[in-house]
């Protein structure tokens, strides 16, 4: 009986011939990733179990990548960091990579080049851009959100302290197999919609419990009409759905990426066997489908922006790892180009190198000629408020985060969870949409179907974007 991609990953790296869903085994890992917030508890758990004087199993397949609580004068937060550091000096540990403008106790100062400095922020979109994800290869990492890395092929998924204390030991874990959901998109994706709302429409169909323990395999032409990036959207939001991993199918986009990138010069491309067998498959028709939001306070909660138009906003936010791509950054500055937003609008790139293409790019993510704005001038010029690159306030954080909702108000964000508390105040409500869409709502004040201002397709075909 033929496998899946998942499925025929994991045998392999399990050094078995054939695994089925369910099937318990060890498997030996390519890459642990950890950031500032879980890192200094998986150290504790490795000193713990391994001894104080334990080495990691390979100091060139730890990746370390502080990203959430970075631009703060909590001291606690940069404890953290400083853990971290202490860590990677003793281990030998190649890949770290250091807010090294944060100096004593104090609040740090933004960068001034997001491309003089070690800090990369926020770690999905940092360990692609790095060279880190590879068709083939398994991923874990001390964030729920290390399912985005999917979008390369690969099997990629969150695990916790003590789980990811055991790889820093060891290289191995004892994984069970997920069954696969497979979700068909026909179609060409049309210039008002992105990823994100294929996802929420996902999320809105299966509920945040449909994919506990499952793969969400996303196929169909839709998906090949994606760029790169925005299939990194639909894979790091498989966790909103209890998904173990999402996955994408390895195509020419995928491997001119990776062959750019990657600091290993082999992997190996998996495709699911003509009979291999799903859980369950969804289809869906690009067509018919209208941009999507997500009221409070559960990302299953959808409804289409249309609907939702007579919701008043007190505040825009576009960045996160969902949202703070290049590509989203490119839809919501061709919403704002030459508009005003009437909102607070908080704009954070996910990494320092979208930060620097925002710098160096014009609206058709291309290079910009004389005389050009920037994507990052477009913004500042429609009244956006620009911040670093990094988590910010996605996972709300100490109260001088940037963008964080620290009063009880509404905001439509591109982030990807809108629980209770999870932007800040507990009794603020979230509407998660596309940059699109956020966009557009950030110029009227209420929410807004993007189709208002859409009136062609939006190039985001920039050498980095595939």
């Amino acid at each position: 009986m033929g496998m899946t991609i998942t499925e025929k990953i994991l045998a392999k790296h399990a050094g078995k011939a054939s695994v089925r869903p369910g099937d318990n085994i060890w498997v030996n890992i390519d890459i642990l990733m950890t950031h500032d917030v879980c890192g200094p508890g998986t150290i504790g758990v490795f000193k713990e179990q391994f001894g104080s004087t334990a080495r990691v199993w390979d100091p060139n397949k730890v990746v370390i990548i502080p990203d959430h609580y970075i631009f703060t004068a909590d001291s606690k937060a940069h404890r953290n960091i400083q853990i971290l550091r202490e860590f990677v000096k003793e281990q030998g540990i190649k890949y770290y990579y250091d807010p090294d403008f944060i100096k004593g106790e104090g609040m740090p100062s933004p960068y001034k080049d997001p491309m003089q400095t070690s800090y990369k922020g926020v770690c999905h979109k940092a360990l692609p851009e790095e060279g880190h994800v590879r068709p083939g290869e398994i991923l874990l990492g001390t964030d729920s959100h290390t399912c985005t890395a999917g979008a390369f092929g690969q099997f990629a998924t969150g695990i916790g302290n003590t789980d990811a204390g055991f790889v820093l030991g060891t290289g191995k874990l004892w994984l069970k197999v997920p069954p696969t959901m497979k979700f068909v998109f026909h179609g060409q994706i049309p210039p008002y919609l992105t990823a994100k709302d294929l996802i929420l429409a996902v999320i809105g169909e299966i509920g945040v419990d449909g994919a506990t323990y499952r793969t969400m395999y996303f196929a169909g032409e839709g998906i090949a009409s994606l760029t790169l990036e925005d299939r990194m959207t639909l894979t790091n939001m498989a966790i909103e759905a209890g998904g173990k991993n999402g996955v994408c199918d390895v195509d020419e986009k995928t491997l001119r990426y990776v062959r750019k990138r990657s600091n290993i010069p082999q992997w190996e491309v998996h495709q699911d066997d003509p009979d291999a067998e799903y859980f369950s498959t969804h289809e869906f028709d690009l067509a018919t489908m209208e941009p999507m939001v997500a009221k409070p306070h559960s990302p299953d909660n959808k409804d289409t922006a249309r609907n939702c138009r007579d919701v008043r906003v007190d505040r825009a936010y576009i960045g996160s790892c969902t949202g703070g791509k290049i590509t989203d950054m490119i839809f919501a500055a061709n919403i704002l180009k030459g508009k005003q937003v009437k909102v607070p609008t908080f704009v954070v790139p996910g990494s320092t190198e979208v930060h620097a293409d925002m710098l160096r790019l014009n609206l058709r993510g291309e290079p910009k000629a004389d005389g050009e704005k920037s994507i990052y001038e477009t913004l500042m010029e429609a009244g956006c408020q620009m911040g670093p690159s990094g988590c910010a306030a996605c996972l709300g954080g100490p109260a001088d985060t940037f963008g964080r909702l620290n009063e009880p108000i509404t905001c439509i964000s591109t982030t990807n969870r809108n629980f209770p508390g999870r932007m800040g105040h507990l009794k603020a409500g979230v509407y998660l949409a596309s940059p699109l869409t956020v966009a557009a709502s950030a110029v009227t004040g209420k929410i807004t179907d993007p189709r208002e201002f859409i009136e062609q397709p939006i190039a985001t075909g920039h050498a980095g974007i595939v």
